[in-house]
């Protein structure tokens, strides 16, 4: 089920990042142990397959982008991680959150029980947080490295540019980022440490190098309303109208 070529990233996440893949696989093996039986991956299908799709990060774009999102109540909207309590707070309800569980628990709370899916994933660092998603009515869980079972592997690294991996994987018609920024600046809804900092602008960066190679493959019409992204085409708010058709 993964996409061609990705474990050879993988590969390369590893090595520059210092992490261990076997981490990675008894994080995957606990989350597998914690999801019921019921697969989401119809659910999903249907919210992806042949629809113009947002995917919306915590970068510093974010906060102009909320009254903008508020306009387009219908389109599927893929939020990650610490995307989500600004968006709620704002009664603006994800479809897809994709999440390592880092973002904001008493929002996870609140929406957990209603329609939208939680795609959680396991790695390495996240372990002692993986009982969280026995808030969540509807779970998919998914890992770096080789899937197996009841959790799945459609690409990318961070929580942001997994949201871009998994609706390129089901086909989206079109795929338009918001707050997805990916520069040397931290938004404001991002929960990072200063001391976290200078990881997790090298871990966006390494995002966006992911991103640049899946525009390589895809078929799925890319745009981005944040930071420029190479193979992705850069358009304004005042143009989304002409593109959500």
């Amino acid at each position: 089920m993964m996409i061609s070529g990705w474990y050879s990233r993988y590969k390369e996440i590893l090595k520059e990042f210092d992490f261990n893949e076997k981490e990675d696989i008894d994080s995957a093996v606990l989350l597998d142990s914690f999801l019921s039986k019921e697969n989401h991956l119809l659910q999903i299908c249907k919210l992806i397959q042949d629809q113009n799709v947002f995917i919306i990060g915590a970068g510093p774009s974010l906060s102009s982008a909320i009254p903008i999102l508020k306009d387009f109540k219908k389109t599927i909207k893929i939020v990650a991680d610490s995307a989500v309590k600004p968006l709620v707070d704002n009664n603006i309800k994800p479809d897809i959150v994709i999440t390592d569980l880092d973002g904001d628990e008493k929002t996870f709370k609140k929406i957990g029980k209603s329609k939208t899916i939680f795609v959680v994933h396991a790695h390495g660092d996240n372990i002692s947080k993986l009982n969280l998603i026995e808030n969540f009515k509807n779970c998919l869980g998914t890992t770096q490295t080789k899937p197996f079972r009841k959790v799945y592997n459609f690409g990318g690294f961070t929580d942001g540019d997994r949201a871009v991996f998994l609706a390129n994987y089901f086909n989206a018609k079109k795929i338009i980022l918001f707050g997805m920024d990916f520069g040397k600046r931290i938004g404001k809804f991002s929960n990072t440490k200063s001391s976290e900092k200078k990881i997790k602008i090298k871990k966006l960066r390494k995002g966006k190098s992911l991103l640049e190679w899946l525009a390589l493959k895809t078929k799925t019409e890319l745009f981005t309303t944040s930071s420029p992204i190479m193979g992705f085409k850069k358009i304004s708010y005042r143009n989304l109208d002409s593109i959500i058709t």
